[in-house]
Formats: C-alpha cells, structure tokens, sequence
C-alpha cells in the first residue's frame, strides 16, 4: 500500500513569484529527475526525435545529423529521407555534424541550419557517404562513446580524435571540441546541409567575417517553409588563424566581385550553395569553444541574443544552468513508478513534451511575422512550430494543467498570427513566419476554446472566438466551401473528405463552447449546429464513416480497413469512424447501442489488419499496431477511452496499460510511431496519471487505469493535485474503485476545476475488473 500524501494548496508563505510572473509552488522539495531522462528514446525508426542539446521550448536544437539523404533522386520522393524527419537515425554509423535547429517527432520536416563539423588533417569540404566516410569530412562514432542528458550531448569524433560537446540556452547553441595537437584544425560551415535537402532549397547564404572570433550572417530557404530565413551569430574563444570559402554556384553572371580572390581571408561571402572554413593551429587538449545565436529579425538580434544568454565562455556553467531549467520542468510532476523503467519512460515523456512549441523572438521581443514584418512582442513571448493536427488533443491541453501560462502565449502568438495572415486564418501547422498548411482541419480553435472553457485566458478570448469564426469560414481553404453549403466535404472535390467533415465538426464544436462561455448565443447557436456534420458522411448501412459524392450518394468501392483512396488520412473508416470525441452518446446510439459499441471497440483491438492496410504508409509499421488500432496515428488516441460512455467502462483499463507497455519503451527504438511533437508523449502523460481529454473544448477528462503508485501535480496556481493509485501493480490493471477527496466516484470522470483547486484523487486498483464501478456514465 503506499503512503497517501494529501495536499489541497499552500499558504501564501509556500509561493513566490516566477520570472513569467506566475506563482510558483515550493510545497514539496525538488528532486534531480533529469538523470531519467534518455534522450536517446525514439531516435531509431520513426519516433523521429533528436539526441541533442536543447531547453525547454527552446528555439536552439543543436543536435547531431547523421547523414545527408536528398529529398528528391531523379526529380523523384526518395522514400529514404522519411527517417531523417530530425536528422538523426540511431543505427548510422557515421556523424555529419552538428546542426542548431530540428523538429521533434514530426511526419515531416524542414530546418537543420548551420551545421558544424569539426575536422583535422587534409581539408574535405564536401560530406561523403556512409559507406565511404573517408571522402568527406563526416567521421565514424560509436554509441558507447556518445553520451545524451537534457541539455548536453557528447560525442567522440573517431576519425579525428576530436570530442564533441554541445549545450544550449534558449537562443544560444554553444561547443566545445577538444582537439588533438595539430596544424590543421578546422571548423567546417556548410550552409548548404539541412534535412530534406533538395536543389535550390537554399535560396540565399550570406556571411561576413567581422573580426577574427566574430561571423555573422543569415540564410534563406524554400522548404516547407517557402520564406524563411534565419540570421546567426558565431563566435570563437580563440582567433582564427585562417578561413575561406568553397562556392558551388555556377552563375554565368559575377558582377564586379570577380576582381577578387574571394576563396581565402576575404571577409564577406554570399552565394546559394556556399560552404565556409575557419582553421586553428591547436595543441593536445584544447578546447575550440563557440557560441553560436540564431535569430528571426538580424544578425545584430542574434549579437544580443548571444551576449545575452552567454556572455561568458564558461561551457559547464551553461550546461548546468540549463538543466536546472529542465529539473524544474520535470518537477512539475512527482511520481512513484512501479520500476525504473517507468522513470525513464515517464520524464523522457515530460522531457518529450516540453521541446515545443519553440520560442520565436529575440531577448528584446522582436520576431518576424507571417507578413515578412518585423513584429514586437508586447506582454507575451511569441512561440512558433505548431503541429496542430497532432498537439491539440493532448498536448495544449497538457499544458493547461502544467503549462497554463506557456499555452496563454502561444495562443497569443496565434492570434499574431492570425492579425498577421492575409487570409485572416489561424495557424494549421505553421513555422519560422510562415504556414505551411500541412495536414487538416483548423484545429488553434480547438486550442483556444480549451483554454477558454478551462478558464486559462491570458489572452483577449474576444478576439480569439472572433478568429476562430472567421478561420472556420473561408472557402477556399480545403473542402470548406462544400463543408459550408452541403454539410460535408465530397469526395469527388476534395481528397481525404470524410476525415476533413469529421474534423471540422469537432472544431466547430469547440467554437460552440467557446461561445458558450462567453455567453456569445448567436455564434453558439450556428456552430453547434455545424458540428453535427459528421451524421452526414455516417453511412447506416456499413455503419461506418464513408465518403461521399457531390450528388450526394455514397462512393461505391468501399473498403473500411483501407487508408488510401477512401476519403481518409492517416487513419482507416474503422478507426475514423469513432472520431467524434464531442458527441460519444450519439455515435453510440447510431453504431447500434452501448453494448454493440463495446463490441466494436473490442474488434478493434482484437483483429488483425493485413500488411497490405499499411504498407505504403511511412510512418506505420506492424511495431505500432495492436489489432486495427494504430496508436502512431493520432485520430484514434482517444479512442480506448470510448469505453467509459458504454455500460463497461472497465474494459478500458487493461486495454490502456497494454497500450503503455507496447507503445513506449525505454530503448531507442521504444516509441510506436512519430512523437509529434509531444503528442504522443502527452498522452503516456495523461493515461500513466489516470485521466484523458477525450474532447479539448470540455472541461471534463475521462478517467482511466494509472500506471504509476503514486503522483503529485504541481500546478503554477500554488495548489497540488495528487493520484495515489493503492494496490498498484503490473497484474492490477483494473480499477475497483475511486474517490475524489474522499468522496466516491459514481461515474469515470473528473472536471478540470477538480484539478485546479487541488486535492486528491484515489484509484483502488485490482487484478479483475470491477463490472460494477461506475453507476453513471
């Protein structure tokens, strides 16, 4: 049994001020919980996160790329790059170098600017091969000489000697590479490397030597984002002894830059595929340290950044200083684990969590906007990389509980970025000033109701419902116009058409209850009739989801366990078919019942999909797959929790901890699927605590099996939430019974409030189910 600890708040003794103005508890003490933080979990196959050095929400990721595969081969998709969403793939046997920006966990990619390669010996300036390392300037390494913690990467060069260490500060990437004794010590930077890489990705490179330890200067690129550039400051502890240039343009015109030798100690170089060096004479031992800040608005930004956040050369200060940001992050939440690995699992998941959304402005709150503007931030800091599609059903409101004031400001940057768009839209998935449009549905209003409805609204909630409004009513954005007129999206106008009608009604939804708690009937009123949508594309024949035409008939040639070609994405009519998180009862009642609806859940998890259902999909593999329910694709993260509308919420509980344990495991390649960018980690989060929300936009979270003893939540009001979970084990995976502050339980959820105000929820846990437990649902 364990020991029960019940908090209900602290005295005003117990709380100070934090820098972002938020009150910070201090009503139990702080342990070191970044020693279980691997940052290795999910860098093999296609979890897709980074081994690097990075803070929390941190707009450096200097990390470690591995390889230099091209987007494209023959003006063709190189089905390759796809394992290289954040540059780095566990089992390569060969190092790159080491670039300051990356995404963690995405199904797609962009960044990887800057990167750094330290070399000795004969001067390479191109990368070479994996299978022939000595024609390039990468080196081969070794795990067992590799070392990853929050905030901190080492690793040894094999080739040169050389170890690597990076650390980070939230603009500031800083290295340290100990170099054997030698004449020929370079830091190689190639302004052409980035991850998926094709021709004329880079639009523009520009440098500028300005001393002999300070370079500055910027790049342009056309990826996912068509208009971003990014401007840096570089500088070295010791003076160059030498530098220069390779330029691979082959421009027919020069100007009058031709009357100079531009190769060698010429101060300014600029070009599309431009690749610089800078040489040291190094004795056995030394450390070539550097600094390097990035910066949307100018490189005198990326000059104050730096001075700023390291205005010394002291590499263990900042390495230690950043990971007492990142103990404080994770000691948000205390848990007792039923064995270590739950440790590792559950802070690499808080670690996870926390990468993102990035900060998106210089120290003095300048950032540049959607409209390629110069922009100040006033009262608020401006965050970038939202991966909507995935992060508002678990992540955003994650953050409501243990981030409210981070969530505030990143919904405040949407609304920049709403006032910012010439299409007067929200983001959809959006980075570095620009949208990139990826994926589907207009999912920050989902963000933005959450956290009105749950009464986080650091932000001008009038403003944000008037955007969701408008965001939800321009017609050309994918399949709205049809959605607006007919109640649906055909399948013969738009692609992946049910799953657009099934998302934008759920956001539509969230509208509604935004308007609702701001007492807005009209707006409440019109969007709570859009989100019954979904009933149009429900097909009571086949009882599922199904695509539909402009006349109005249903497709013909319908295969339910297929993705492609059936109006779907990332998801079959098996698992779409249960997205309507808004409405369970109704869905229920239209599936037959309470109890053919458990039936189907069952099948769910209990049938086998043939290989053909997912073989062309990228980022799915049999790894990630349990039954038909396919954890790596979010539409169906919900879905386990469904159980608790039907009349046996218990069949949830074993399902959830079988889920835990074979989606996430504390090896490399221990993630099911993309973490994207947190969601994945934000629902082991949740399910490991006891409680899911099934609908962003409601303030209630269904309950389901605690996989931990024991938590304490610290909440940035000064209260503590704690879950004890008695008679925890890994055979009692059922609940037997459940209080909230002593009182019994009559139904499987909780309310946000219930968190807020702090207290205790108590699990009773049992190795057979409780068909009994819940008398109201």
């Amino acid at each position: 049994m364990v020991v029960i600890i019940t908090a209900v708040g602290c005295s005003s003794e117990e709380k100070k001020t934090g820098a972002n103005g938020t009150s910070e508890t201090k009503n139990f003490d702080e342990k070191d919980l970044v020693q279980y933080v691997d940052p290795m979990i999910g860098t093999a196959k296609m979890g897709h996160t980074y081994p690097g050095a990075t803070v929390p929400f941190g707009s450096i990721q200097l990390s470690p790329d591995t390889d230099t595969i091209p987007y494209g081969v023959d003006g063709h998709y190189n089905p390759d790059v796809y394992r290289y969403c954040a540059g780095y793939q566990y089992d390569d046997p060969t190092i790159v170098g080491f670039s300051h920006t990356h995404f963690s966990g995405t199904g797609h990619s962009d960044l990887g600017d800057f990167l750094i390669m330290p070399t000795t010996g004969e001067l390479q300036m191109n990368p070479g091969t994996e299978t022939n390392p000595d024609s390039g300037y990468r080196s081969r390494f070794s795990h067992d000489k590799e070392d990853a913690e929050p905030a901190y990467y080492s690793v040894i060069l094999d080739d040169y000697n050389i170890k690597a260490e990076l650390t980070a500060t939230t603009r500031v990437g800083m290295h340290q590479y100990t170099f054997p004794k030698s004449e020929q010590a370079h830091i190689i930077l190639d302004l052409t490397s980035g991850i998926y890489n094709y021709d004329n990705k880079n639009v523009w490179t520009f440098v500028r030597v300005e001393n002999d330890t300070l370079v500055t200067g910027y790049r342009q690129t056309n990826g996912w984002a068509r208009t971003r550039t990014v401007y840096f400051a570089m500088s070295f502890n010791k003076p160059v002894a030498k530098y220069g240039q390779v330029n691979y343009d082959n421009n027919v015109y020069k100007g009058f830059w031709r009357k100079f030798d531009q190769n060698t100690n010429f101060p300014e170089m600029a070009g599309e595929n431009l690749k610089t060096y800078f040489d040291f004479n190094t004795s056995e031992g030394e450390k070539i340290k550097i600094k390097f800040a990035i910066s949307p608005v100018s490189t005198i930004g990326a000059i104050k950044n730096m001075k700023a956040e390291i205005p010394h050369w002291d590499f263990d200060k900042v390495k230690t200083e950043s990971q007492e940001k990142w103990n404080k992050e994770l000691n948000k939440v205390q848990i007792e684990p039923i064995n270590n690995a739950e440790m590792i699992n559950f802070y690499t998941a808080m670690y996870h969590a926390f990468l993102g959304p990035t900060e998106y402005m210089d120290v003095d709150g300048k950032y540049r906007g959607l409209d390629m503007n110069i922009h100040q931030a006033n009262g608020f800091t401006n965050y970038t990389s939202f991966s909507l599609w995935d992060t508002y059903r678990a992540l955003h409101p994650l953050f409501n509980v243990l981030q409210p004031k981070r969530n505030s400001d990143m919904i405040n940057s949407m609304i920049a970025h709403y006032d910012q768009s010439v299409h007067g839209m929200l983001p959809v998935w959006s980075h570095y000033a620009n949208e990139n449009w990826c994926m589907i549905g207009y999912h920050s209003v989902s963000v933005i109701a959450d956290a009105i409805v749950k009464g986080n609204t650091g932000f001008d909630a009038k403003a944000a419902l008037a955007a969701s409004v408008h965001t939800a009513k321009v017609p050309y954005y994918d399949g709205l116009k049809y959605y607006m007129e007919k109640g649906y999206v055909p399948e013969d106008k738009n692609g992946a058409s049910v799953s657009k009608t099934l998302e934008y009604a759920y956001d539509d939804w969230a509208i509604a209850q935004a308007a609702k708690k701001m007492e807005n009937e009209a707006v409440y009123d019109e969007f709570i009739k859009r989100s019954e949508n979904y009933k149009n594309v429900f097909d009571k024949n086949s009882g599922f989801m199904r695509p539909k035409l402009d006349d109005g008939s249903f497709k013909k040639q319908f295969d339910p366990l297929d993705t492609h070609g059936q109006g779907f994405i990332e998801g079959n009519s098996w698992n779409y078919s249960l997205y309507v998180p808004h409405d369970p009862k109704t869905i229920i009642e239209l599936m037959g019942g309470k109890k053919q609806f458990s039936q189907h859940l069952d099948s769910l998890f209990s049938m086998e999909l043939p290989d053909k259902y997912f073989a062309n999909t990228e980022d799915i593999s049999r790894e990630g797959i349990i039954g038909n329910y396919v954890h790596g694709n979010e539409p169906s993260h919900h879905v386990v929790y469904l159980y608790n509308w039907t009349d046996t919420p218990w069949k949830s509980q074993d399902k959830i901890r079988m889920i835990l344990k074979a989606m996430y495991q504390a090896k490399e390649d221990g993630l099911g699927g993309n973490d994207d960018f947190g969601q994945m980690s934000a629902w082991y989060i949740f399910s490991t605590l006891g409680f899911y929300p099934v609908a962003p936009g409601s303030d209630v979270y269904a309950l389901g099996s605690p996989a931990m003893k024991s938590a304490k939540i610290q909440l940035e009001n000064g209260n503590t939430f704690t879950v004890v979970a008695e008679n925890q084990s890994e055979k009692n995976v059922f609940v037997d019974k459940v209080t909230l502050n002593g009182k019994e339980l009559k139904a499987p959820f909780i309310k946000h409030s219930d968190i807020m105000q702090g207290g205790e929820l108590h699990f009773y846990m049992s190795n057979s189910p409780n068909k009994n437990l819940y008398t109201t649902n």
